[in-house]
């Protein structure tokens, strides 16, 4: 099978960059490891800026979100029983988040492909790539039990931290940086209506956060240790952990409900440069994981798959690949402030093993200093609403 883009990987980013491409009559063909059931299934962020919503309007792919979703204009981080109340809305002349589920997102955009006829292959595991410092690249893959070849003017590298592409670039070609945290994220989906607000709370007994995922669904979190086992946190356990660490006190503010998932994630922060080797080029999380304090995985997806959509444009319409040459340079400026940025709301909410009374102290006074600064209000929701994208 012969493609001008081969993506591996039907995550966000392999997903929008094939649709940005089709928009720009450049065909390719999309190779992912999972079926559709279990890709369509993956529980992760649901906090969209505004250039990721605007990037499906665009694509004609927000019919479900304009019904579905909700909007955020605020936030609340909690400590010692006081409130940080930041007014994202009102601190950035009117911007806000979007509240829709990455899965939804997915299924969205799978859904839109395949109704269009365009080649997504599930359950096709790639096992190779080759001729990547060459004209024509090659991948093998294995599907349905044969070995098969698909030959592509350029490959697309989409495919998540544990993916073949990232390691198929020669070590001495990457630069690694790397910060794994000591402890993890338990998460749970609960059938039972969210709280007011997006809230974080730093707690002595460790970070909490309440977040929505619809009306009826709530998303929440617990900081635990980076290796516990979700089946030791019964129902009764997790309630009653997120009430004490949300300070809710008289158990009135959150409602409890079925719990119907739960996962344990650990925590990293994860950039690799550059994010292009010949003919490769590296997209989300195979090149970059931010911690998700701060929700900007699928939104960092998102602003790659343009970038490159843009470079390969150029290339098949003009011949000029210059703005491919860019594309590592361009995102890896809006990858690093949003590491930053990730990190620092990290370091702020999260009750660290290491830290010494006096670290802690520091810590709770950072808070404090936040909850009386306009101007330290206005950093924080600047960012979380999504920094401009940068394409040139």
């Amino acid at each position: 099978m012969r493609t001008q883009v081969g993506i591996i990987g039907a995550g966000p980013a392999g997903l929008f960059l094939a649709h940005l491409l089709k928009r720009e009559g450049i065909d390719c063909v999309i190779l992912e490891s999972r079926s559709r059931t279990y890709v369509e299934a993956r529980v992760r962020a649901g906090v969209l800026e505004l250039g990721t919503v605007e990037t499906m309007q665009a694509l004609g792919l927000d019919g479900r979100m304009k019904h579905q979703s909700m909007i955020d204009e605020s936030l609340d981080m909690r400590f010692r029983g006081r409130t940080i109340h930041i007014d994202m809305s009102g601190l950035t002349g009117g911007r806000h988040v979007t509240i829709y589920g990455q899965q939804e997102v997915v299924k969205d955009l799978i859904a839109a492909r395949l109704a269009a006829g365009d080649p997504v292959i599930f359950e096709a595991e790639a096992v190779a790539l080759e001729g990547l410092d060459g004209d024509h690249p090659v991948i093998r893959y294995r599907h349905n039990g044969n070995e098969e070849t698909l030959h592509c003017d350029f490959i697309a590298g989409c495919d998540g931290f544990h993916g073949i592409s990232r390691p198929s670039v020669p070590q001495d070609a990457l630069t690694v940086y790397d910060r794994l945290y000591d402890f993890a994220w338990l998460g749970v989906l609960s059938h039972s209506p969210p709280i007011k607000e997006m809230t974080y709370t730093n707690h002595d007994r460790g970070f909490a956060l309440c977040s929505r995922r619809s009306p009826q669904v709530s998303r929440h979190y617990l900081q635990v240790g980076p290796e516990e086992d979700p089946d030791n946190w019964s129902d009764a356990r997790f309630w009653e952990e997120l009430h004490v660490r949300m300070f809710d006190d008289d158990r009135a503010e959150i409602i409890e409900g079925e719990i119907f998932q739960k996962d344990v994630a650990r925590l990293r922060a994860f950039v690799a440069s550059p994010m292009q080797f010949g003919r490769l080029f590296l997209a989300g999380d195979a090149v970059h994981i931010v911690p998700p304090t701060g929700a900007k995985g699928l939104n960092l997806a998102v602003a790659d798959a343009r970038v490159l959509a843009r470079g390969l444009a150029d290339h098949y319409r003009t011949g000029s690949d210059e703005r491919l040459a860019r594309y590592s340079e361009v995102c890896l400026r809006r990858i690093w402030k949003t590491v930053r940025y990730s990190t620092m709301m990290t370091g702020l909410l999260h009750k660290f093993p290491s830290h010494t009374p006096f670290e802690r102290e520091l810590q709770l006074a950072e808070l404090d200093y936040i909850l009386g600064s306009r101007a330290a209000q206005t950093t924080i929701a600047e960012q979380y609403v999504g920094l401009p994208f940068e394409e040139d």
